[in-house]
């Protein structure tokens, strides 16, 4: 079966169709695949495009939509992940620091840049030249990668410098700071990309595809079975070998075939809140200890993001809840630092994800190993489990180098970090001539920059949709930094079908607005069901499955504890077939 690249990375619902089709064809006798891959977040769409750019043939299914679970609700930063150096642990935050420097300088400039951040320091004498050091040592393991590191270098801060630094912070609540950079990325729009960059290299790639078991020849995995969840046909899908990067799921994909040397996996659930910008004057982002962990307070566009929680979860995996006793956690821990107290009525947006961390004899998540680990339990089935979303590419790396380890022919080795993902590459060229761009498509300069910040180099088939279509430069009702185009374009290039899709990751709606997106639903279910063909009937279904869900979340987040929180959350089902 031949992989015929996708020229645009596009994953409309033609292209998806087509995938399905070629998936299909692997039934056929010599026509299967050389790898599957069961799961669409960081690491399986990382996967995918690493097995496909070494000239195998390659598949990709997700049950749900494109980073859907963990990969999308992270703190949106790449980093080293200072805390690692204090637990010793440096060959991790040299790696993820080497990783760091690739995303920002060469394979997503686009979707990755440098965000600034204050160390802020609570004691006299000892603490400075401690913090010092780490942050030093820091800076002197980016450096030794090869290329650039893609951000400043570290610089020390009296307690002047802080406050005009960040004026809103108590004045007695430090005695000077240490600035540091590290990166910030969007994490949903980069899957999407990866995977569309997998696609456009000839990646058979479906979301809304869900694995229900392994096909079997004796101890062998020759595939899987697949039900399409929009259709709720069934089918096989045979490949040599099969790549398990199901995070937080782990454990339920690999009972699927073995209970021997199983990898075991802990969710450890993070939430974050978003607020607005203007509640605190601060040029920075800021670093907090606390005393299970650290805590960020993340500048983000004309908001801020601050978490994370550390706390064992073991209820429901697909939509974790979090509950009034979260939240307080982070306000208060904030507001010890800040002049201004923050309150519940300043938090526009809240959400909340997992962590798949490796499980050990340790008790707490907070320190369970960021490490990763790829294992082969049966024959033609390779699981990887673990590490940080930073390190995605290592991930992938070693994953499909076990999975080619016992192919009969010679595969070349991993050439991922010398390929950029789409939008990349004249990237920069497209932001020198933005003004022109804008001159020339009649959309303001401040929208072409948004734009070019979010697709890069294909900001064009986004300029396109709106020259075929002048009022789609208008912005999404109650979401001002997203245009009405961008919601045509994550259903015709970007593999959205369903409008919780565009709200909740294409763009940041869910957590960026007041009211959650739920202004913007109308237009957004319009203007997908004009690319995806719904019917009047499914368009509200849609509409009214989204304000439901809305309500679920604010009434979780009310709720005193977890349990309480999952079995408001869980009140509203996914929104799963189209017939």
């Amino acid at each position: 079966m031949s992989s015929v690249p996708n020229q645009r990375g596009a994953l409309g619902p033609e292209a998806r169709q087509a995938s399905i089709a070629r998936l299909k064809a692997t039934a056929l006798p010599g026509k299967e695949l050389d790898i599957l891959i069961v799961g669409g977040g960081i690491v399986g769409t990382g996967a995918a495009l690493d097995a496909v750019t070494r000239g195998l043939s390659v598949g990709i299914v997700e049950a749900s939509d494109w980073a859907a679970g963990t990969s999308s609700r992270s703190s949106k930063l790449i980093h080293g992940g200072l805390r690692y150096l204090e637990m010793l642990d440096f060959g991790l935050v040299k790696e993820a620091l080497h990783e760091r420097g690739l995303l920002l300088s060469e394979l997503a400039p686009h979707l990755a840049r440098p965000v600034p951040f204050l160390y802020p320091l609570t004691k006299p004498f000892l603490e400075r030249p401690y913090v010092g050091a780490g942050i030093a040592l820091y800076d002197l393991l980016s450096i030794s990668g090869g290329h650039s590191r893609g951000v400043p270098f570290h610089k020390h801060l009296s307690r002047r410098g802080t406050l005009r630094a960040a004026p809103s912070l108590k004045k007695d609540a430090f005695v000077g700071s240490i600035r540091y950079y590290d990166g910030q990325v969007d994490d949903a729009k980069y899957v999407a990309n990866l995977v569309r960059t997998a696609a456009h290299y000839g990646a058979h790639a479906v979301n809304q595809m869900a694995v229900v078991s392994f096909l079997r020849e004796g101890e062998r995995v020759v595939g899987a079975k697949v039900v399409d969840h929009e259709d709720g046909s069934q089918f096989n899908v045979r490949a040599k070998q099969v790549i398990n990067a199901t995070g937080v799921w782990t454990d339920e994909t690999q009972a699927m075939v073995t209970d021997r040397g199983q990898l075991k996996v802990r969710a450890s659930k993070g939430i974050h809140l978003v607020v607005p910008r203007d509640r605190f004057q601060s040029t920075v982002g800021l670093i907090l200890r606390t005393e299970k962990s650290v805590l960020f307070v993340i500048p983000w566009g004309r908001h801020w993001i601050i978490g994370t929680t550390d706390t064992d979860w073991n209820l429901d995996k697909a939509h974790p809840a979090a509950s009034s006793k979260d939240i307080d956690y982070i306000l208060d821990h904030v507001n010890q630092v800040l002049k201004r107290p923050l309150t519940r009525e300043d938090v526009e947006g809240v959400y909340a994800g997992l962590r798949p961390l490796l499980a050990g004899e340790n008790d707490s998540t907070a320190k369970l190993s960021r490490e990763h680990i790829v294992a082969h339990p049966v024959p033609g089935l390779v699981v990887v489990a673990g590490g940080k979303w930073t390190t995605y590419r290592v991930m992938a790396k070693d994953a499909v180098d076990e999975a080619t380890r016992t192919m009969d022919e010679r595969v070349p080795p991993s050439c991922t970090e010398t390929i950029p993902l789409l939008g990349a590459s004249g990237f920069k060229a497209a932001w020198n001539r933005r003004n022109r761009t804008a001159e020339e498509s009649g959309v303001h300069v401040a929208r072409v920059e948004h734009l070019l910040n979010r697709y890069g180099s294909m900001t064009p088939e986004v300029l396109d949709i709106i020259a075929r279509d002048p009022a789609l430069a208008e912005p999404l009702p109650g979401a001002d930094d997203y245009l009405q185009a961008e919601a045509v374009y994550a259903a015709t290039h970007e593999g959205a079908r369903h409008v919780s899709d565009v709200l909740t990751r294409r763009t940041r709606i869910s957590i960026e607005s007041w009211d959650r997106g739920v202004t913007a639903v109308p237009v957004v279910a319009k203007l997908m069901g004009e690319v995806l063909g719904w019917s009047d009937e499914q368009r509200e279904r849609e509409i009214t499955h989204y304000i439901a869900r809305v309500e679920a979340e604010r009434l979780s987040q009310q709720q005193p504890d977890d349990e309480s929180a999952d079995a408001a959350r869980l009140g509203v089902d996914d929104i799963v077939p189209l017939r």
